[in-house]
């Protein structure tokens, strides 16, 4: 099995029954001389109290794959810190589900589990460990074939790196359905782009999405035009993407970040997530300042995650 965009979603007990998140996440207003200085209004769309241990858009991504998996065994793929590993561990213990977890970086497996990949074995995944080179081409046909075949997972239900495909684009489009009216601008952080691109297709004509993604590499408008494309034909949205803010790449932070997420959390008791949420409110705090956004505009920052552990 090389795709599951193009199978047919089977009869299985709904996530959403059995987990039973909280819906639509919560909106909600802090008022910051950062942005009320310049006339504008800043929202927090509180994705990470969706579900204690399927946080924000991991919950969007998963809940539709996990229905089309039809209780097969889940396997995806992730690295050393992946919070899309943990959440699909995570749906496997809750649900008793088959995990197998593919983590990039065959050196892993003689060594310590860190603390992610801990919580991971701890809620039943089997972790499989592949070699970097291996891992970039994991999606090609032969590639996948010979990962599964060495996982002993040939039967399993595949979700990829990040959980963004075409089921898990339609299931973020939720995101900005629950948006629409709400704000000018949604801004979220982006990883492999699946929620921008679902996102995006959920917003009411005059509003856009703002991506800031956290990895190097310039690389995420295509990638976003072809989720979009995948799941419903052709672009959808006004969306645009900030490279600026990734912070040196994805798990890589600054002393200057730190202190902003800190200073954050402090001023408005939010527990700032570093890897994603802090380089998104970071960006936001300069593109206000740059006068991107004229006065009188709203803007609604995604929360998709909280700090781990």
């Amino acid at each position: 099995m090389t795709s599951n965009d193009a199978r047919n979603e089977r009869e299985t007990p709904d996530p959403a029954t059995a987990l039973r998140p909280r819906l639509p996440s919560p909106l909600q207003e802090v008022v910051d001389d950062r942005f009320t200085r310049y006339g504008v209004r800043l929202l927090l769309k509180r994705d990470d109290l969706i579900h204690p241990d399927l946080v924000g858009n991991k919950w969007r991504k998963l809940a539709p794959n996990l229905r089309a998996a039809a209780a097969r065994p889940l396997l995806t793929f992730g690295g050393a810190y992946s919070n899309h590993l943990r959440a699909t561990a995570a749906a496997g213990r809750l649900l008793g589900l088959e995990t197998i977890g593919v983590v990039r970086g065959e050196e892993l497996a003689d060594r310590p589990l860190n603390p992610s990949l801990a919580r991971c074995s701890a809620d039943g995944m089997r972790l499989h460990f592949i070699d970097r080179s291996m891992y970039r081409h994991k999606a090609e046909r032969e590639t996948l074939t010979g990962i599964l075949r060495a996982a002993d997972a040939e039967e399993a239900y595949v979700v990829p790196e990040g959980g963004s495909n075409s089921l898990a684009v339609r299931g973020c489009r939720a995101l900005g359905e629950e948006l629409r009216g709400r704000a000018d601008v949604v801004a979220v952080a982006c990883g492999t782009g699946g929620t921008l691109a679902g996102l995006a297709a959920g917003l009411a004509p005059g509003q856009r999405a703002l991506g800031i993604p956290v990895l190097k590499g310039g690389f995420l408008t295509a990638e976003v035009t072809a989720l979009q494309t995948r799941a419903f034909g052709a672009r959808r949205g006004t969306w645009s993407l900030d490279d600026r803010f990734h912070f040196g790449g994805y798990a890589r932070t600054t002393p200057e970040l730190e202190a902003f997420a800190t200073d954050f959390a402090s001023r408005h008791g939010l527990p700032v997530e570093r890897l994603y949420v802090a380089k998104l409110l970071y960006g936001l705090v300069t593109l206000t300042r740059e006068g991107a956004f004229p006065r009188g505009t709203t803007v609604a920052a995604v929360i998709t995650g909280r700090p781990f552990p």
